[in-house]
């Protein structure tokens, strides 16, 4: 009976542990654009509610330095980007698997001030008045809201007059949160962003003169999770993901 018992309880302590690999080995890590954040952060609770055993681990920063992070070794097995210029330097890099790359949602910059005493502005010429001073815009090296806006100001002729009066922030999420605090007059996000804080900003108008700003994503060429990153991305383009992301304020890919 002894020996009955102490089989049982090495048997016992042999399947929880694999368990516990197999439930690690359907963990699945995503690294993707900071604007898609709130949207995902839903999507990824609805998948895991309709996969048991799935576990979806995401990882939330500019899109320069998500790529940089893979580059460097970091465990991804999907990436999420809000440019095609930096998903395109993980395909050259071979970082990403090309024949899985897909456009998941389109966006819109906008150009966004405080919603509490900001100053009153109509169109991208009025940012070169005395009452703006600080204009917070992504990190032109690795934030591609930065490259959105420089394409935009660039177009409207402004680029070199405002340049003196940017204020370079790591993420647009953080172009968000200078503009919301007040910390700046005026800031460029994209719409969805905007929409995450409708009493602390206020959207003045739809910047336009960018390349279309698309999210593409693909498979990572070092990943471990291959078929669920492939699963978790065609989930992303089905009906009801699509559904969530357009009420979140996304558009068609």
């Amino acid at each position: 009976m002894i020996h009955r018992r102490s089989f049982s309880r090495v048997l016992a302590a042999v399947l929880l542990c694999s368990a516990g690999l197999a439930a690690s080995a359907q963990s699945l890590t995503v690294s993707a654009a900071a604007s898609l954040s709130n949207v995902l952060k839903d999507l990824g609770a609805r998948y895991e509610a309709t996969r048991p055993g799935v576990k979806l681990q995401f990882n939330f920063a500019a899109s320069g330095v998500l790529i940089q992070q893979i580059a460097q070794g970091a465990p991804v097995d999907l990436f999420i980007s809000a440019d095609e210029e930096t998903m395109a330097r993980g395909l050259e890099q071979k970082l990403l698997e090309p024949a899985s790359r897909r456009d998941i949602a389109s966006n819109q910059v906008v150009l966004i001030t405080p919603a509490a005493g900001g100053v009153a502005l109509r169109s991208l010429a009025d940012l070169t008045g005395p009452a703006v001073q600080r204009i917070a815009v992504g990190k032109l090296a690795t934030v591609p809201v930065g490259r959105y806006t420089k394409q935009s100001l660039e177009a409207a002729k402004l680029w070199t007059v405002l340049e003196p009066r940017l204020v370079h922030a790591d993420s647009v999420r953080q172009v968000l949160d200078y503009v919301a605090r007040g910390e700046v007059e005026a800031g460029f996000v994209y719409s969805t962003d905007a929409a995450v804080m409708p009493d602390k900003v206020r959207t003045v108008m739809r910047v336009d003169g960018h390349a279309p700003v698309r999210y593409p994503a693909a498979i990572t060429t070092e990943g471990r999770q291959k078929a669920a990153a492939g699963e978790f991305l065609a989930f992303l383009l089905s009906p009801p993901a699509q559904a969530v992301l357009g009420q979140a304020g996304f558009g068609k890919p």
